[in-house]
């Protein structure tokens, strides 16, 4: 317990040389503390992403969302290490994992403490019940998407200071950077899409997961929330 108390703290304080020094050490504490926060800090914030529909789809997306975090670490692992490899910083295949699983970790952080404030906009807005739930699940959709946007984008700047320090050169460190934001942002939206619903459509059954779950693609249902939510 101590041990998970001290990586959070870390994670937090958001220094490079601790940051560094958590990358590197021994151990699988490190990686475990990061699981246990993403599970979590992502099951909190999941129940507050289906709390909208209702109490069912709160408890499915609860259990989901960590799902996809760690599914999507998983694979820009793979990816990152590659990556990290091919552009020669010098990092290898472990440390890679573990600084995405350190920004997964202190993305889901943030996300935890984001859930009061949706919990404030779920108590102002139109339930499903009544002729405005259209424009409810809009504005729900496009606000969770614009903090979940909000909170990987703070764990990738702070996953570029343990990248500085590691790599040494500002440079590599951008480049690499850019090339695992990228990965992170098309794996994870791709797998978000697939493992839906999170929040749940006022038109659909509340399921744990579509029957259709390869029609269409993440960035569709961005833009069609977006036209419906300027056209009411």
């Amino acid at each position: 317990m101590s041990s998970t108390k001290g990586v959070i703290q870390s994670l937090l304080r958001c220094s490079g040389s601790e940051l560094g020094e958590l990358s590197r050490r021994p151990g699988p504490q490190v990686e475990w503390a990061c699981i246990g926060t993403i599970c979590l800090g992502g099951a909190l914030y999941g129940c507050t992403l289906g709390l909208w529909r209702d109490e069912t789809q709160s408890l499915f997306t609860a259990i989901k969302f960590p799902l996809l975090m760690l599914l999507t670490c998983g694979g820009n692992a793979l990816l990152n290490g590659c990556l990290a490899q091919v552009l020669d910083t010098g990092i290898g295949f472990r440390q890679s994992t573990r600084a995405i699983l350190m920004s997964f970790a202190l993305m889901c952080l943030i996300l935890a403490s984001f859930a009061p404030i949706m919990l404030f906009l779920l108590a102002n807005t139109p339930p499903l019940a009544e002729t405005g739930s259209r424009t409810g699940h809009s504005l729900t959709l496009l606000t969770h998407v614009a903090l979940i946007a909000a909170a990987g984008i703070t764990g990738t700047l702070h996953l570029w200071r343990l990248l500085r320090a590691e790599i040494g050169n500002p440079q590599s460190a951008t480049t690499l950077l850019v090339s695992w934001l990228t990965t992170n942002l098309l794996l994870g939206s791709q797998i978000s899409w697939i493992l839906r619903p999170f929040i749940g459509s006022p038109q659909l059954p509340v399921q744990f997961f579509r029957e259709d779950p390869l029609r269409g693609n993440f960035f569709e249902a961005v833009g069609r929330a977006l036209s419906h939510f300027f056209q009411t």
